[in-house]
């Protein structure tokens, strides 16, 4: 069953800020989440929970995954210096 993929409002704006190129890959990143929230490549966050990080190029998508109720939250999304401050 597929996971529904739901974005915070910091990680809206910010996805909505990314340059046309990086904003469509992160896009089909964040749209294989929802078949797929752990694919190949993703690693979880030290020290947290259900919290992953996917590369693109550059740039990280952190999400947290809930399995109870099949939902993939966005978090933060950025240039790799700058999200995880």
């Amino acid at each position: 069953m597929p996971y529904s993929v739901e974005f915070t409002e910091a990680a809206r704006k910010a996805f909505l800020r990314l340059p046309a190129g990086v904003k469509a890959k992160i896009g089909s990143s964040i749209d294989s989440l929802g078949s797929n929230p752990r694919p190949r490549g993703c690693k979880k966050l030290r020290g947290e929970e259900s919290m992953y990080h996917v590369r693109v190029g550059d740039y990280r998508n952190v999400y947290e995954i809930r399995d109870r109720v099949l939902l993939v939250l966005i978090l933060r999304i950025g240039h790799r210096r700058e999200v995880y401050r």
